[in-house]
């Protein structure tokens, strides 16, 4: 079943956030969890995630999943979560609205070798807390090479300038 403001899951969400939209899944593999929901501010997964730390949302037809993706650490997976729903609907709208919503900017930076970086600032919705900065290499780059370092901190102090951070 698809939230559409009628019957709500029994989630519990922080203080001032209501629920916008949900998804019932049909089968939960993680504890109790029989559902997920959007508010304004988070994705409520087995924890809350603010939507500028969701990285990617996509639907899965094949699994009949909703498959998130959080943003990672340097170095570490990133969490991935692949939620089975019959269908994500309103929810699946919400989270590409929400997740559009908190990037700030971002920029394709080509290199010499025709790989590129991307640079990614990110901030709530709602427009509150600090702008986070994100970088993202294209496979094969070493963050640690000092050319492609060079190049990220160009690009990342234009990118702050702009934004007048």
């Amino acid at each position: 079943m698809i939230g559409l403001g009628r019957r709500r899951p029994g989630l519990a969400v922080a203080s001032g956030e209501r629920i916008l939209a949900w998804a019932e899944l049909t089968a939960p593999e993680e504890g109790d969890r029989r559902a997920v929901a959007g508010t304004r501010d988070a994705l409520y997964l087995p924890h809350r995630v603010p939507w500028e730390q969701v990285a990617t949302a996509t639907w899965d037809e094949e699994a009949g999943a909703l498959r998130v993706v959080e943003v990672g650490r340097f170095g570490a997976e990133q969490p991935v979560h692949l939620l089975p729903m019959r269908d994500a609907g309103r929810l699946l709208q919400l989270v590409r609205e929400r997740v559009t919503a908190s990037m700030a900017l971002q920029r394709h930076v080509p290199l010499a070798d025709g790989r590129a970086i991307r640079v990614i600032a990110r901030r709530s919705p709602g427009g509150h807390g600090d702008i986070a900065w994100f970088v993202d290499y294209d496979d094969g780059l070493d963050p640690a090479d000092p050319a492609v370092l060079e190049q990220v901190e160009r690009a990342l102090a234009s990118a702050q300038d702009e934004l007048g951070r």
